[in-house]
């Protein structure tokens, strides 16, 4: 497929809906545009900005971009947002890689900017957070054989919320403490282990009751469903290995069994796991 593009200082300037690699598929709906896109080879891409701002989802495969002075890396089911007109670089990884592009038209801007949001700032969720299943969602949506506008429009005006409020909160007047990130990193290094709360407030040096409240403040969310959030993410990218049970994808994750495994996954994504691996497959 032919693509629009303008040459800029920093490299090519893609057009609306223009995008390196095959284009699998493109719908536009509620003010944004769809794209399934792929590349089936490792290769570096040219210096490159976009038009508009977009969501990129990664659905299978590996992926690195450099962006500003950060390097960083992708694995299947994360998300990062990027601002329009940006300059970055991106590296596929050995197996290629598959994606979910939302781009969003400026009315969206415009929405945010009537309540005080803004889309200027790069988000990345690489930690099976509110944003990544909001993405999905959007794409359980779009893939569904008839998308339903009323929910799409709903849909991406949450995920839009998201990344346009995050900078606003991070910004408050209370500063982020340290000992959040060692709990942080605690928790990503050991999410499918038996975690508690006593654990986690001795890692920190705090009260329980303390560590809860300050990490639901710069999460957005309980550490419990913080965690959960992590284990179906790491299901999910087990579920792209077809010979793999459910039942031990689920221990493997950190559930006490299927049933949990399930009633966890459908409270988080929406639909079942058996759902979610054949719309992956």
């Amino acid at each position: 497929m032919a693509e629009r593009r303008q040459r800029t200082d920093s490299g090519q300037a893609l057009a609306a809906g223009s995008f390196y690699g095959a284009i699998q598929g493109k719908r536009e709906l509620c003010g944004a545009i769809f794209t399934d896109l792929s590349h089936r080879s490792p290769r570096k891409l040219p210096a490159h900005s976009h038009e508009l701002p977009f969501f990129g989802l990664v659905m299978a495969g590996q992926y690195g971009e450099r962006y500003g002075r950060q390097q960083t890396f992708f694995s299947p089911f994360t998300i990062m947002f990027r601002p329009a007109g940006v300059p970055h670089q991106d590296e596929i990884g050995p197996s290629g890689v598959k994606f979910f592009e939302i781009e969003v038209r400026p009315n969206w801007r415009k929405k945010l900017e009537d309540c005080s949001g803004t889309l200027n700032h790069a988000y990345e969720d690489r930690a099976g957070g509110r944003v990544l299943w909001l993405g999905m969602k959007l794409y359980r949506e779009l893939h569904s054989g008839a998308a339903d506008e009323m929910a799409t429009e709903s849909l991406l005006s949450e995920l839009l919320a998201c990344v346009g409020c995050i900078r606003e909160r991070s910004q408050g007047k209370d500063r982020r403490p340290s000992w959040l990130g060692r709990v942080v990193d605690k928790i990503n290094a050991d999410y499918s282990d038996r975690l508690t709360l006593d654990q986690l407030s001795a890692e920190a040096g705090v009260h329980p009751v303390h560590l809860s409240r300050v990490f639901r403040r710069w999460n957005g969310q309980g550490f419990g469903e913080y965690v959960h959030r992590l284990r179906i993410r790491a299901a999910c990218e087990q579920m792209l290995q077809d010979e793999m049970p459910m039942a031990e994808i689920a221990v493997a994750a950190g559930f006490a069994d299927q049933s949990h495994f399930t009633r966890s996954f459908r409270r988080v994504t929406g639909m079942s796991p058996a759902r979610f691996r054949s719309m992956v497959a």
